[in-house]
């Protein structure tokens, strides 16, 4: 009898105690839903949830439904947002310029030397997510940069001036290349950029390549020219609160699957960026493709006039030792 009484109570107490409960992660990203990264990162979330039995799950947010990715950033260095996919917000650190500085890489050979697992780049870029208690558990090549206009090109080849007002980021980077290329750089943020180009406030935009500019100006896009300006990586970032909340055992699968996640996108990047600017030109958008001298001589022009001003931004030495790994 005794015996019975107690195996009553320790069922009626199991029965009470509290399970392990799932972690759900808020994860944002910039591109609308059913773009490339959606599906990517949708992809990776279902990768966590089967390899932690749903113990971790990740909710995807497209199209910065959470906010604009400057205040994501903000949001997950205090806990406020788990996760995100997207670009370095250099309003929490300029040295983070580092990672869209202009052409730093001339082919995709190189960008996977310089941004790729155990490049300078991706590791500077890891250090300086760790202060802002953020983890980064992944770096996304996503394009080399390039030139949208909604008018015909005026001599496109050459980097003198040519009249052609264009919306660049507010980052210092981006401002100085389109001068340097001969366009007449207007920063204006992102929510009003389409309108601008729309309503000839602007006539193009500079800062974003050909998968940015199909996902959001490719009704106002009657030119490209892929010039190559920068290349652009996101970064799979979480809070390191949030971090904190999942088992050891389910943070090693959490990070096995970004690995994953990079791995397969190196694979497939130059591919999408081909499709992309395919799709820009099924769409009637003239592509004006440039000769390597052409594009050497932006190059050279850019790292002359533009490096030396950035560098100041970022800090001269602190750079400077980043980009003798990058061309020692």
């Amino acid at each position: 009898m005794n015996r019975m009484l107690v195996t009553a109570a320790t069922a009626a107490l199991l029965a009470f105690a509290p399970l392990a409960e799932a972690e759900e992660l808020k994860l944002s990203h910039v591109r609308p839903q059913d773009a490339t990264i959606d599906v990517e990162i949708r992809a990776f979330a279902d990768a966590v949830a089967e390899a932690t039995e749903d113990r971790v799950t990740i909710g995807i947010f497209p199209a910065s439904a959470l906010g604009d990715y400057t205040t994501v950033q903000e949001r997950i260095s205090v806990g406020a947002v788990d996760m995100a996919v997207q670009p370095a917000a250099t309003a929490a650190d300029r040295r983070m310029q580092i990672s869209s500085f202009p052409y730093l890489a001339a082919s995709w050979e190189d960008a996977r030397q310089v941004y790729g697992p155990g490049g300078p780049v991706y590791e500077v870029m890891a250090e300086l997510y760790a202060a802002q208690d953020i983890t980064m558990l992944a770096a996304y090549p996503v394009y080399f940069g390039g030139i949208s206009l909604n008018v015909p090109p005026v001599n496109p080849g050459s980097t003198e001036p040519n009249g052609i007002k264009v919306r660049v980021p507010a980052i210092k980077s981006f401002q100085l290349t389109g001068e340097a290329l001969g366009y007449i750089p207007s920063p204006i943020p992102f929510s009003e950029a389409f309108t601008a180009v729309q309503t000839g406030v602007v006539d193009g935009v500079i800062g974003s390549g050909a998968e940015g500019y199909y996902a959001s100006f490719r009704d106002v896009t009657k030119t490209y020219i892929p010039a190559n300006t920068h290349f652009e990586v996101w970064y799979l970032i979480v809070s390191n609160e949030s971090l904190s909340r999942v088992s050891e055992e389910d943070q090693a699968a959490l990070r096995a699957a970004a690995e994953a996640f990079e791995a397969t996108r190196w694979e497939v990047a130059e591919a999408d960026q081909a499709a992309n600017e395919q799709k820009l030109a099924d769409l009637g958008a003239e592509i004006v493709a440039l000769d390597e001298a052409e594009l050497a001589a932006m190059a050279e022009k850019v790292r002359a006039e533009v490096w030396p001003q950035v560098l100041e931004d970022v800090g001269t030495d602190w750079g400077q030792a980043i980009l003798a790994e990058v061309n020692p």
